[in-house]
């Protein structure tokens, strides 16, 4: 039975047998990112989720996956993605972010390394960057006037919102020339060096959205409007690159 491992590393033995049953040659390989890659992992928190490399023929008879997702996903196992080489190859261009984001904390279960030789092209990170956190932006206007000041729903607001932001940090620092950060804490620090951005004020709000810090009263409706003016600057940022 499986159960919730204390360690990702517990599972990864067990998790490649069960693949490698499943889909034979057609696995090629199987890497483990998020969280659990960055050492981030929480027991009973923290989801575990890997990418599931098949051959084109593999993915053919994607349905022998569907048993092992329900047993593993009690170890809080989520869905795996599940891609083929040639898409991976034949998407950088329209999804830079997202790889660039597992490529920066990932660990290699099984198989072949395809992550290891990806490279990624500055104006295209940069668009899709770009694109991104202006629509978050007016995501986030729109439901901060939703909540009518109401500090609960401000602080939900901030718990939804600002793990989407962390994927396009990376992107920050790929576009500077620097180094991925592993961790999110250091992510958030060298990301908003790197863009100018107010370092406590992200501090804040991942304490919030980590239950570590409560918000006073009366607090909330400025932190959200700060918020809100720092993701402005970050679109800013992003787009003078487009000058550069």
């Amino acid at each position: 039975m499986t159960k919730i491992p204390h360690r990702p590393e517990d599972i990864f033995e067990p998790f490649t047998e069960d693949y490698r049953a499943a889909f034979g040659a057609d696995l090629e390989s199987i890497i483990l990112y998020g969280s659990a890659a960055r050492s981030e992992y929480v027991p009973k928190v923290s989801d575990i989720n890997f990418m599931i490399m098949l051959s084109p023929e593999g993915m053919q008879r994607l349905a022998a996956a569907m048993p092992l997702v329900d047993r593993w996903s009690k170890a809080r196992v989520a869905t795996p993605l599940f891609l083929t080489q040639d898409y991976i190859f034949s998407s950088i261009d329209v999804f830079p972010i997202e790889f660039l984001n597992m490529k920066a904390s990932y660990r290699l279960v099984w198989g072949k390394d395809v992550l290891k030789n990806l490279e990624f092209d500055k104006r295209l990170v940069r668009l899709q960057a770009e694109r991104e956190i202006k629509a978050k932006l007016l995501h986030l206007r729109e439901r901060f006037v939703e909540t009518g000041g109401n500090a609960k729903k401000i602080t939900q607001l901030i718990s939804i919102s600002l793990p989407a932001f962390f994927s396009i940090f990376q992107a920050v620092l790929f576009l500077n020339d620097q180094q991925p950060s592993t961790k999110m804490s250091e992510l958030l620090a060298h990301a908003s060096r790197a863009s100018g951005l107010n370092t406590s004020l992200f501090e804040t709000l991942a304490a919030v959205r980590n239950k570590t810090r409560k918000l006073k009263p009366g607090e909330s409706l400025s932190l959200m409007e700060t918020y809100l003016e720092e993701v402005h600057r970050l679109a800013m940022h992003i787009d003078s690159f487009i000058h550069r």
